[in-house]
């Protein structure tokens, strides 16, 4: 690699997370790395400015080239615009270069370029019987990500997407195919998780740490070591005042805006956990801030929201390890209001072993459409979308701006009511506000109904819920809605699956969703 001024900050990135940095010199040099990471290598320009640019000739891995101007996927090439070419050896704007994935046992080997290599990566994953096939009455899922061994075509370059202005067809695969049956829901789940985690929040990696704690009554406290750092945090809990162990958990991210003592007297603990401390969400500036980030690296793709999730997973990893302890790591729920409510329906979504979701008034970067949200500003609205977003917090990835920003969220290859969807099999209740507009009520209460599209054709529409009444203050969880929620945690978290959940889909708000506009797709009945 060479630069031009002498000064550009470049990295080699693994699987989302950084291997290694370089100040590159003015002449083409060799910089090498040696790794056991496996995942997407991509090497990024990361401090343009002025007349900084960045010349990238080739990887070598393990004797394999790669030439640079041979790969498609390159965000910080110019063509009249940042991230508006591909083929080239060349970043002159801040983005990266995509050289395929990396893994497996290798050795390292230096080039006249830039080179990278994985020592030995391996990777285990187990199944259970209540993945794919949980169809009938619920089953919890015992591992976190059951489409861990889909092969997931590339997410490709922003240039190459194409403009979709209604809500994308959840049952179309990547491969231009429809879904058929049931059985590829999995790796379908696993291609919409790939495209939103490149595109919008960044990547959720794969653990290969170790997880250590302790778990009371009052507190779980969760220690966590990879890459060499060690973390540590922890969640509050407030126990049942009902019911026998072990208890189910309802975990509130930032805390719970439900009825608490609803939840409590059921049987079901309530805990809290410190979302702040891994993934800041104090200002856009506080990007890459957190104990998430301190494993990582600060220039890690994920946004504070997927380290939240990520740190949760970990919470689930100690309970389900350790069984000394008075709750079940089987029927775990979770939930979150506003901005905390983006987060929930991300860390739901993202981790199967969560038998209950519940996001509460999430807006824009949750529950709602980023399309819907645009057309609703459109029509005169006073509505939150990406653009305004963008500059609040880092609830989003970097990668997501170039769509904000450009206007272009109609080239998203997915929208929300597909990240809603990603929760199925399992149990989703979303909790609207019918009066507040900036938080896209349309939009919200669109983008769920678009949802339980996918829980129909899968015909376990009564495992999701949407639930949007007004007439009372942010956050402040109306009494209304008490018997909905309490029938959700009936059957998802205290197994009583002759709870009633069906048909709920009500909305005070009189909006038609306009379907021929929003999801003119056909719902297939799969079997």
């Amino acid at each position: 690699m060479s630069g031009v001024t002498g000064d550009e900050s470049v990295s080699l990135q693994i699987g989302g997370s950084t291997i290694q940095s370089w100040t590159i010199s003015t002449t083409m040099a060799s910089y090498t790395a040696t790794t056991a990471a496996s995942g997407e290598l991509r090497v990024a320009f990361t401090n343009d400015s002025g007349d900084r640019d960045v010349q990238v000739d080739y990887v070598s891995i393990n004797g394999e080239i790669r030439q640079a101007e041979d790969q498609q996927d390159n965000t910080g090439a110019w063509d009249g615009s940042c991230g508006g070419g591909e083929y080239s050896e060349m970043l002159h704007c801040n983005g990266s270069i995509g050289f395929g994935n990396v893994g497996g046992s290798s050795s390292s080997s230096s080039s006249s370029s830039s080179s990278s290599s994985s020592s030995s990566s391996s990777s285990s994953s187990s199944s259970s019987s209540s993945g794919s096939g949980n169809w009938g009455n619920y089953v919890p899922i015992e591992i976190e990500n059951t489409g861990s061994n889909c092969s997931v075509p590339s997410t490709g370059s922003y240039n190459n997407l194409p403009t979709i202005n209604e809500l994308p067809d959840p049952f179309r695969k990547m491969n231009g195919s429809d879904m058929s049956s049931r059985s590829e829901w999995t790796c379908r789940r696993a291609e919409i998780s790939a495209m939103h985690e490149r595109w919008i929040y960044g990547e959720k990696p794969d653990f290969n740490g170790s997880v250590s704690g302790s778990v009371s009554n009052n507190s779980i406290n969760v220690s966590v070591t990879e890459n060499g750092q060690s973390i540590s945090f922890n969640a509050s809990v407030s126990m049942p005042t009902s019911g026998s162990a072990p208890y189910p958990i309802m975990i509130g991210i930032g805390g719970s805006n439900l009825n608490n003592n609803a939840l409590r007297n059921k049987g079901v603990a309530v805990v809290t956990f410190p979302n702040n401390e891994l993934g800041a969400q104090s200002g856009i500036n506080s990007r890459g801030q957190g104990k998430f980030f301190d494993i990582y690296g600060s220039g890690h793709s994920a946004s504070s929201t997927v380290a939240w999730a990520w740190g949760v997973s970990r919470l689930i990893d100690l309970l389900q390890q350790n069984s000394n302890h008075n709750f079940d790591a089987s029927r775990i729920g979770v939930t979150g209001c506003s901005r905390n409510g983006k987060g929930a329906i991300v860390v739901g979504a993202f981790d199967e072993r969560i038998s209950l979701t519940i996001p509460q008034e999430s807006g824009s970067g949750g529950v709602a459409a980023w399309r819907v949200s645009d057309a609703m500003q459109a029509a005169g609205h006073n509505v939150q979308t990406a653009s305004q977003i963008v500059g609040e917090n880092p609830w989003m990835s970097a990668n997501f701006d170039q769509f904000a920003n450009s206007g272009t969220v109609t080239r998203l290859p997915v929208d929300n009511h597909e990240l809603l969807a990603m929760v199925a099999p399992r149990g989703l209740l979303v909790i609207e506000n019918s009066g507040m507009e900036w938080l896209g009520n349309e939009s919200t209460y669109t983008a769920s109904v678009a949802a339980r599209e996918v829980y129909k054709a899968l015909g376990i529409a009564d495992r999701m819920g949407v639930s949007q009444v007004g007439g009372h203050q942010h956050c402040q969880f109306p009494s209304s809605q008490q018997s909905e929620v309490d029938a959700f945690v009936e059957k998802f978290l205290l197994g009583n699956n002759s709870a009633n959940t069906s048909n709920i889909e009500r909305s005070d708000g009189n909006f038609n969703v306009d379907r021929n506009r929003w999801m003119p797709w056909d719902t297939p009945n799969l079997q």
